[in-house]
């Protein structure tokens, strides 16, 4: 999993389910990790935040739909969008799904092709990038798809981590990202890379950055990380 692959958190108890759903993310182009029940889902959350979290309500341990709450309560994961899925059609099942937090309500048996375009509605609001919008702040620009940076008008020249480290940046601009958080979204959970590495491609992102006199946009947060702005 990198910068540019949206992370999903699968969260389904039922195993048959839950891999037919992992192989039609996956195959869409998303780093997707699994959970079988709710407990497991709040445990992977805190190690690694996903981008989006697709939670079936019915499970054992920890229900689906207390999994939201816990969520949407707590500041650093309330805007993960959450799609609740579940066998329950009432109206008052899919209004309490929704007060509860919940960014999208599908009902159980679903059509694939519609629980996708789901999907990616919910990701083109919070990774623009993935759905190849063009990311600003300020004066930089960051283009995916001609995967060009410009400040102030100016090409800039990024070597490929400096570019991913930016793309994060700017898809979560004033939000604080430790260095272990940049190591799993830039190098990829399964790739062991010294947490100092980033220091040193973060000072490489910043000479570029203000290579034409620009004030530095990043911010060290002692202890805590980078953010931009």
């Amino acid at each position: 999993m990198t910068a540019l692959q949206p992370h999903v958190l699968l969260v389904e108890d039922e195993p048959a389910q839950r891999e037919v759903l992992a192989y039609n993310l996956e195959a869409e182009g998303y780093a997707v990790s699994r959970a079988e029940n709710g407990e497991e889902a709040l445990l992977q959350i805190d190690e690694i935040t996903p981008d989006l979290v697709i939670l079936d309500w019915m499970m054992p341990l920890v229900s689906g739909i207390e999994v939201c709450r816990q969520l949407k309560t707590r500041e650093d994961t309330r805007n993960i969008p959450v799609i609740m899925l579940s066998a329950r059609s009432e109206e008052v099942d899919t209004v309490r799904g929704l007060e509860t937090g919940a960014d999208d309500y599908v009902v159980k048996p679903y059509s694939l092709r519609e629980l996708m375009a789901r999907v990616r509605t919910q990701l083109r609001r919070v990774r623009p990038a993935a759905s190849g919008e063009t990311l600003i702040y300020q004066d930089i620009l960051l283009d995916p798809v001609g995967h060009r940076v410009s400040r102030a008008g100016t090409e800039l020249k990024l070597g490929p981590t400096e570019y991913r480290l930016l793309l994060t940046l700017l898809e979560k601009p004033g939000r604080v990202l430790s260095r272990d958080q940049l190591l799993d979204l830039v190098w990829g959970r399964d790739i062991y890379v010294d947490t100092r590495t980033v220091d040193v491609h973060i000072a490489r992102l910043r000479k570029a950055l203000t290579a034409a006199g620009g004030q530095d946009p990043i911010r060290t947060i002692r202890g805590a990380g980078y953010a931009l702005g």
